[in-house]
């Protein structure tokens, strides 16, 4: 189900508007994600709005259908509702994306192809936050100069988990960077010292096994100091997308 995007007074200036660029944020889906990864996502995506660049999240983890069209409809030529010029409002876009995402993965060249149609179809938006799975996203950031943010628990908890996916998305994206975010559930109490500990360990042996440069932070979620830290970070090393020309541009 399309989310609300509604139209103000000023939508229709906005046409004259110098066209901002879209800036990409993978974020890596953990198998069988719990609540915390999924709250710590729609914080993000909160602070991302509160700081002026209205996300638009691709759902890799959702399936398009005929009760929720996505992305796969918009490739098709479903058009976004409000048209390409409507102004994001304050409830969040979030977008089922599973099958239009692997449709542009296995596509030829598909991270060359696949990011300026996304650029092409979220004009109106700030940041295209891709969230799915390792495997899922490694075709469509190849090539790209994206830094993909991978949640996991504190400590030790989850660090192998974490280790697999940014081995799969140096291999088969071959990333030079990532981002790895460890978070603190709330009344969960974990010394300080041992998710340093394990986090050094995790980017010691991302570097030296696979050529990969982490930068790390600890999160406390449900703190909005951190959140919005980590929001600014991500935005700081964010690529953009040129969009592919639309057809209306191509006439000219």
């Amino acid at each position: 189900m399309w989310l609300d995007t509604p139209v103000h007074q000023a939508t229709g200036l906005q046409g004259f508007a110098p066209e901002q660029q879209l800036r990409l944020l993978p974020v890596v889906s953990q198998p069988g994600a719990g609540s915390v990864e999924l709250e710590m996502l729609w914080q993000l995506c909160s602070a991302l709005q509160r700081l002026s660049y209205p996300p638009v999240v691709l759902d890799g983890t959702a399936q398009e259908s005929e009760r929720a069209p996505g992305l796969l409809h918009l490739l098709d030529g479903l058009p976004w509702p409000g048209g390409a010029d409507a102004a994001p409002g304050a409830a969040l876009a979030v977008v089922p994306a599973a099958r239009g995402l692997a449709r542009l993965a296995h596509a030829p060249h598909a991270g060359q192809a696949a990011l300026p149609l996304i650029a092409g179809l979220f004009r109106s938006y700030s940041v295209a936050v891709l969230y799915a799975g390792a495997e899922l996203l490694a075709p469509l950031l190849r090539a790209s100069r994206s830094v993909p943010l991978v949640m996991t628990g504190p400590g030790a908890q989850g660090m192998v988990a974490s280790y697999r996916q940014l081995k799969h998305l140096a291999l088969h994206a071959g990333l030079p960077r990532c981002t790895v975010a460890s978070i603190r559930p709330p009344q969960v109490q974990t010394p300080g010292r041992q998710t340093a500990e394990a986090l050094d360990t995790l980017q010691r042996s991302a570097l030296s096994h696979l050529g990969l440069q982490l930068h790390t932070t600890a999160i406390a979620a449900g703190r909005v100091q951190d959140i919005q830290r980590l929001a600014l970070q991500l935005l700081e090393n964010a690529c953009t997308m040129d969009p592919a020309p639309t057809l209306s541009d191509q006439s000219h």
